[in-house]
């Protein structure tokens, strides 16, 4: 069945709604940053303490330190987008000193992260800061080795096992994708932030010693990394989300079509910083974390998007391929009936 088209005519006047939300608020966002900074730094002190009981607790400890982190990441992304100081030079600090921590160099990831603003869902710019994601006729037509590659990508089990700790750990130490036109600023936060990195594990190695260093740091990062892949994908790859060809792409229903409500449990939603209010993000990046759910409750225009329960997100797992025809998201086994 196909999914009727959406009109940006259903969303008229979304503008005028935002802006009131759009104020940073600077008592609230240095709130965000001690309870966050502070809740990583007191876990972390948990994790070594509980190493002398078992290295198991330190392990079930990671699992907070890993949330604490992923809030760390938020700040860093409203700081990306200069949404979260009124202050450029603000936002600019604590953003590079939580890419330190996130290891996504500040400038680097966002340049990245401004393309994937700029181009969410437009099928002719895929390729950076994005997830990647074929359509049913590009996967038929391809040669077998990149159906085979595209199979292994799209495995759960490497979309967010082994993806997330490589991407951060390894990738993100370098330039890749860097167009010639990036400025150095962009290239060079790489490469300070690489040498910060190997400072703060230098000296953790120094002070309590490589095993415990490992014992926290890895699997604080392996959870958090995973974590975040998981909210990226779930908040773009759902059935019945949004794709366009460049003449006919429209950035309002990319916003709010091509991104979903993540309806997280209070917990969840406190530790991912609001982020599961994808879709206002989209339509505004403009505003801070914390002012996204009010921005949701208060419009009723802008709730008439796509919902998504914990429960029900799993199940965007075994999605895969962009049926141009029925207009949804579809699993390689609905797209070989088709076929």
């Amino acid at each position: 069945m196909t999914q009727p088209s959406p009109s940006q005519a259903d969303f008229s006047g979304w503008q005028a709604i935002v802006k009131k939300y759009q104020k940073p608020d600077l008592r609230v966002g240095l709130w965000q940053i001690a309870n966050s900074f502070g809740g990583l730094l007191l876990t972390v002190a948990l994790m070594y303490l509980a190493l002398q009981i078992s290295p198991w607790l330190t392990l079930l400890l990671a699992v907070p330190a890993a949330g604490f982190l992923v809030r760390i990441f938020i700040i860093q992304h409203d700081c990306g987008h200069g949404a979260f100081f009124r202050s450029k030079r603000a936002n600019d600090l604590v953003g590079a000193i939580s890419g330190v921590l996130t290891m996504a160099p500040y400038n680097f990831w966002r340049k990245t992260h401004a393309i994937h603003h700029a181009h969410h869902a437009e099928l002719e710019e895929r390729g950076i800061g994005d997830v990647w994601t074929m359509t049913v006729t590009e996967y038929r037509s391809a040669p077998w080795w990149k159906r085979a590659g595209y199979r292994i990508f799209r495995n759960p089990v490497f979309l967010f096992g082994l993806a997330p700790i490589f991407n951060f750990v390894v990738v993100q130490r370098f330039t890749l994708g860097a167009k010639a036109s990036w400025r150095t600023g962009e290239r060079r936060s790489v490469w300070l932030t690489n040498l910060a990195i190997a400072a703060l594990v230098t000296t953790s190695i120094l002070v309590i010693g490589l095993g415990p260093t490992l014992l926290i740091g890895l699997p604080t990062m392996v959870v958090a990394a995973s974590v975040g892949t998981w909210l990226f994908y779930v908040q773009h790859q759902f059935e019945r989300t949004y794709w366009e060809h460049t003449p006919e792409w429209d950035y309002t229903l990319a916003a709010l079509h091509g991104s979903s409500y993540y309806d997280l449990p209070r917990v969840l939603q406190w530790f991912t910083g609001n982020i599961g209010f994808h879709h206002i993000h989209h339509l505004s990046p403009r505003i801070p974390n914390y002012n996204l759910e009010r921005c949701h409750r208060e419009n009723p225009l802008l709730q008439r998007v796509s919902r998504l329960t914990l429960m029900q997100s799993f199940k965007t797992v075994a999605l895969a391929l962009w049926d141009e025809e029925r207009r949804r998201l579809v699993t390689f086994r609905e797209a070989r009936a088709a076929a």
